[in-house]
């Protein structure tokens, strides 16, 4: 029925765009002045094809072969002129004219490649971050989007020396660690939800719905984005938006943007090497490819071994970045980008909780209830401090994972002001990854063995996930920037998307090794499989494929530059199959966005929005009687105070939340860890609702010229209400209450020690529990989790670094992270309880030319 309506849809759509398009007429009085100008480089030389557009109009022009323009009909008062050449600095120039004055004017643009940009630790404080658009959909900063945006730039990451999305996002208050699964994956959460979807350009790579993220190289990232709480409508590229379809989902996205050309001939390459045997060597060259400066290129990448803090581990990585850029003129840009990354590493199989008795004090007499919570303890936290010389797995526990990206991008202006274009993209992404890991089982307890703590184990191997997943993404939108109608100024898009992913993923036997370690003894741990053990064997093969559609439309209104209201609505649909089964689903439905943002003063706005999220995978899931659940619903209110300050070098925000879950399902699984199923699916419960809620402050930027600053806390208030499943008010697991980041840079300007910069950060995460918390008589993942689980402990990390630029060419970096060696663990329950990166330090050498 809704693909019936789909023309109607349609024309409204075109009905609206002719409506605006009518409308964008500016009553201008007097308009009888004129403005005679020639235009010419540095040099004097005149410059030809300059374009000219009038601020707040649809009015422009061009200079000629002499570099002169004429713009007549202007009115009285101050007008300002805004010129652009492709390979120039642009240029803007206000001009005060009388009424029927004639006015004569010579400008002069500067060559882009001396321009020194002032890049704050944000990106460039007066432009919109690059590829911000693939997941907003519309031109706007990120103070001016309704939504909670934060962006770290190269120019951080590179100081802080950040090898992985994860010590880059801890610059973002709220965004934390979930899990590593052995070392080898960025598994990312925000406002207490587990796993948020990381996207490389926008585009889903690993589509994994518990958001067990992916490996990457930091050395072609430009910038980390992040938006924070339901995505709603303006992700399109991501998860076909308006869908919730990760567990994570409705705590954000994070955006890894990889580096394009900027039409600048330039280039560096670094060694870095340090603790661990790290050695890594980058490049990243830029340049021109013509005379006209209108074909540019750009290639960086890296290689990398060493790395693994835990003897007898390996990593091995190659990374390469190649893009292309072509503007045959100043309306039009197409970008060609490919992106590959390839690395082998060794899965740390952890360790372990050798708690035996989690309850010493529990009375199982008293119902598990939350008028009882007071009774019941945390179950001990007696995780192992392995020595880091010692593993328990097997050398043979590797990660294999390869995957690349491929994007074709263009955006054309369709009138000489640039107010209104359209933009297009093609997203292709191959993700490629198996791995094989060791399991711990503790041995069963009996009087004198094992019954004081857990210390005797047998281990076992497996297959790790492996899968094959391949997306495919095309978009297009039709977007209008401050456009004039009537009293009314206007920025909106209207545009669709439509995505494919092809899902395979294999599965293997569990392969038993015997014999028995004990973790306190190092000789009774091999690290070498035994002699003779078996080769894996297939056990079946899951191929799904998965098409989303939808349709966007968004808009700005400004009244007075003071009052924006926001709107959006979004018509979405989600479709999956597994050729191998009989299995078929189809769903859709409509999510809206509304928000408003008030300018108490310029650069002091104050906002607040709804936005709305379906989870449609209930639809296809069954409970143990065969039946279906109804659409999940993600409602989220967000209010808060986004400003900056010091000409836009610093920034401030405030952000209060509330996100609710409605009719939550999980998936039932045996004793043994096997899910239960009904004729080959799988079976799951309904779970009820749950809310978050919380506070996040974000300070970032420069408080000095010279010295730069980071400061981030949150608060997460996340619980379970009207639960079936869970106990009544408890935290989803690995949720903390307090997160806290913090980094100070400084910058030696004069003097002897000009080029000096030295700077430290803090980061703290609080103490979160382990796994989640059942009423009695539920298992989850094998685990009886109706004991209150215990809580992981909080850890504070403090890095620094100092960084001297000896000449024009030369610098050098010194890094020193977890500086007092604290000892920390994030766990995914009890499988992958994962030591962070002890002390370490590294020196970075870069020529720049």
């Amino acid at each position: 029925m809704h693909i019936l309506n789909l023309p109607r849809i349609n024309q409204i759509a075109v009905g609206i765009l002719i409506l605006l398009a009518l409308l964008n007429t500016q009553a201008w009085a007097q308009q009888n002045g004129s403005i005679l100008g020639k235009v010419a480089s540095e040099n004097g030389e005149p410059l030809v094809q300059v374009h000219i557009s009038i601020a707040n109009t649809g009015q422009g022009t061009t200079t000629d072969a002499s570099g002169r323009f004429h713009l007549s009909g202007l009115p009285s008062g101050a007008v300002t002129l805004r010129f652009s050449l492709l390979g120039f600095q642009t240029k803007e120039e206000t001009i005060e004219l009388g009424s029927n004055e004639n006015r004569r004017i010579k400008v002069i643009l500067k060559d882009q490649t001396n321009e020194l940009q002032t890049v704050e630790v944000f990106g460039d404080r007066n432009k919109q971050p690059d590829k911000l658009e693939a997941i907003t959909r519309l031109p706007l900063k990120p103070s001016d989007q309704i939504q909670s945006i934060s962006v770290i730039s190269d120019r951080l990451i590179e100081k802080q020396g950040a090898l992985s999305v994860i010590e880059g996002v801890r610059n973002i208050p709220g965004v934390y660690t979930y899990s590593t699964y052995g070392g080898v994956k960025e598994s990312i959460s925000a406002r207490g939800f587990r796993g948020i979807p990381t996207l490389k350009n926008g585009v889903r790579v690993m589509t994994d719905f518990r958001g067990m993220g992916y490996p990457t190289d930091m050395q072609g990232v430009e910038s980390i984005q992040v938006m924070k709480g339901s995505a709603s409508v303006t992700q399109g590229l991501g998860q076909a938006s308006g869908q919730a379809t990760d567990l994570g989902a409705p705590g954000g996205i994070v955006n890894v943007v990889t580096k394009t050309p900027k039409f600048e001939t330039e280039g560096a390459v670094s060694v870095r090497g340090g603790s661990f045997n790290l050695f890594r060597p980058t490049f990243d060259f830029q340049g021109l490819l013509n005379e006209s400066k209108t074909i540019a290129f750009r290639i960086n990448g890296a290689y990398q071994t060493g790395g693994k803090f835990r003897k007898g581990m390996q990593k091995e990585s190659f990374y390469i970045n190649p893009s292309l850029a072509f503007r045959p003129n100043e309306q039009t840009t197409i970008t060609l980008e490919m992106d590959y990354y390839n690395v082998n590493e060794s899965i740390d199989a952890g360790t372990v909780n050798m708690a035996v008795d989690p309850n010493p004090n529990f009375d199982p007499t008293l119902p598990v209830s939350s008028s009882n919570l007071q009774y019941l303890t945390n179950r001990r936290n007696e995780i192992y401090d392995i020595p880091d010389d010692r593993m328990l797995g097997f050398k043979s526990d590797l990660s294999i994972t390869k995957h690349s990206t491929f994007t074709a991008r263009f955006k054309r202006y369709l009138d000489p002001a640039q107010k209104l274009y359209v933009r297009g993209a093609v997203y292709r992404s191959n993700f490629d990854a198996d791995a094989i890991r060791t399991s711990l089982t503790p041995v069963a307890s009996s009087p004198g063995v094992n019954d004081q703590q857990l210390h005797l184990y047998t281990r076992s191997i497996s297959h790790s996930l492996p899968r094959i997943d391949k997306n495919t993404v095309v978009q297009f939108d039709l977007v209008g920037e401050s456009l004039q109608t009537g009293i009314l100024k206007h920025t909106f898009m209207v545009g669709v998307d439509y995505k494919i992913t092809d899902l395979t993923q294999a599965s293997y036997n569990t392969i038993s090794i015997p014999g028995v370690i004990d973790i306190f003894d190092p000789e009774s741990i091999s690290n070498t499989l035994p002699y003779g053990t078996a080769n894996f064997t297939s056990t079946g093969e899951t191929i799904s494929k998965t098409t989303n559609m939808g349709l966007t439309a968004q808009d700005v209104i400004t009244l007075a530059d003071r009052v924006k209201l926001f709107a959006g609505l979004r018509y979405s649909t989600n479709q999956s199959n597994d050729p191998l089964s009989s299995a078929f689903t189809r769903t859709n439905f409509w999510n809206p966005i509304v928000g408003m943002m008030v300018s108490v003063k310029k650069g002091l706005n104050v906002f607040a929005s709804y936005t709305n999220s379906t989870r449609p995978e209930n639809v296809s899931q069954i409970d143990a009687n065969g039946n279906t659940f109804g659409n999940g619903f993600v409602n989220q209110l967000e209010a808060g105070i986004k400003s900056d300050w010091l000409n836009n070098r610093l920034r401030f925000n405030l952000t209060l939340y509330r996100i609710e879950q409605s009719n939550i399902i999980e998936q039932l699984y045996d004793i043994n860890n096997a899910p239960i199923t009904i004729e080959g699916r799988n079976v799951y419960r309904a779970n009820g609702d749950d809310r978050r809620q919380g506070v996040e402050i974000e300070l970032t930027g420069r408080i000095l010229e010279n010295l730069e600053t980071i400061l981030g806390y949150s608060y997460i208030d996340a619980s379970y209400r009207n639960t079936e499943v869970n106990v009544e008010g408890s935290a989803p697991n690995n949720t903390p209450h307090h997160t806290f980041n913090g980094w100070v840079n400084y910058t030696v300007r004069e003097g002897k020690l000009a080029h000096l910069n030295f700077g430290a950060g803090v980061y703290y995460l609080g103490s979160r529990p382990y796994n989640d918390w059942t009423q009695a008589g539920y298992t989850t993942h094998g685990v009886d989790t109706s004991n209150k689980p215990w809580l992981n402990k909080a850890y504070t990390l403090v890095n620094a670094q100092i960084g001297y630029q000896i000449n024009k060419n030369w610098g050098v970096r010194c890094l020193a992270n977890n500086i007092f060696n604290k000892v920390g663990y994030d766990a995914y329950r009890t499988s992958f309880i994962d030591k962070i990166q002890p002390r370490n330090v590294s020196g970075v050498l870069t020529y720049r030319f």
